[in-house]
């Protein structure tokens, strides 16, 4: 059964990365009004999520940005198809990008990287092409609980060059040995893991549980912290990644809670580029400070 979901699920990825753009658009954009419309538990969550971090806006308003988040999330599974299967020349016309050339030029220099990716839905197309200019890289993974769905996201992510996949079961150890390697690890700092190895800072506001890892790697290893920010670009079907300069100052003489919550606004300042593209179907709240009711 799961060979089959497999040889099922890449025969539709590699058909997505056949057809002509204008096709894929089309479906993209069928696939995100159905979401929308069909997926009422992570509308319901996505719904929750935007009335916490923007509560100044109308309800009709959030709507239309729901909207526009599920359009957009959608577009980037469809674009998986180019990504994963794909040639090199595909993806570079699909995705552009800007200041890869720092992270080689850190690496050369033996400094250590820590590529800081915020879950913007466009995540998947920034990290394909950065495989695409960096010999070797580390991620950290987490396991999908399809196996046909695991199999199909680790060969599309392993791609391109070098690039080690790092179980998340295996915490920050393993990224530990390649950053010391050097070697760039991409690192997503914004979601919500428990309490464990966590601190409640604010984003938008509201206390979320957060870790404190990025500040920890950071500090103890000397590492450059560089913000990869990727957006779908509705009018013309692309992708852009920018690859900002490392944070200055970064995690600072502070403690790691005050480089935490730091972190913490800057996203928030990169979310406010385009609102509807950060990855509001995650339950970025679900834990709560001891007493505090929950959310979802």
């Amino acid at each position: 059964m799961n060979d089959l979901k497999l040889r099922a699920l890449n025969g539709l990825f590699a058909w997505f990365g056949r057809i002509r753009p204008a096709n894929r658009q089309r479906i993209g954009a069928t696939l995100g009004w159905l979401t929308c419309k069909l997926a009422r538990s992570r509308a319901r969550i996505v719904r929750i999520n935007l009335q916490l971090c923007f509560p100044d806006l109308s309800e009709r308003e959030r709507e239309t940005m729901m909207r526009a988040h599920f359009r957009a999330l959608a577009q980037t599974i469809v674009d998986r198809g180019v990504l994963w299967y794909g040639t090199p020349e595909a993806i570079c016309e699909l995705v552009t990008i800007k200041g890869a050339d720092r992270i080689n030029a850190l690496i050369a220099e033996g400094r250590r990287v820590i590529l800081l990716a915020p879950h913007f839905v466009a995540l998947d197309a920034a990290a394909t092409r950065l495989t695409l200019e960096l010999p070797s890289s580390a991620t950290m993974y987490t396991p999908q609980s399809d196996p046909a769905v695991d199999t199909i996201v680790r060969d599309g992510r392993g791609r391109f060059n070098e690039v080690f996949l790092v179980n998340r079961k295996d915490g920050v150890r393993e990224l530990i040995r390649h950053l010391r390697a050097p070697r760039p690890v991409y690192y997503l700092p914004d979601m919500d893991f428990g309490r464990n190895g966590a601190i409640f800072v604010p984003f938008f506001g509201v206390p979320a549980a957060t870790l404190v890892a990025t500040a920890q790697l950071a500090r103890k290893w000397d590492a450059a912290v560089m913000p990869i920010i990727d957006f779908w670009d509705p009018a013309t079907g692309r992708y852009h990644v920018d690859v900002l300069p490392p944070l200055d100052d970064f995690p600072g003489e502070g403690s790691l809670e005050d480089a935490t919550a730091r972190l913490n606004r800057d996203i928030e300042s990169w979310v406010r580029r385009c609102p509807s593209q950060y990855y509001w179907v995650h339950r970025r709240f679900k834990t709560r400070p001891l007493g505090e009711a929950k959310f979802y």
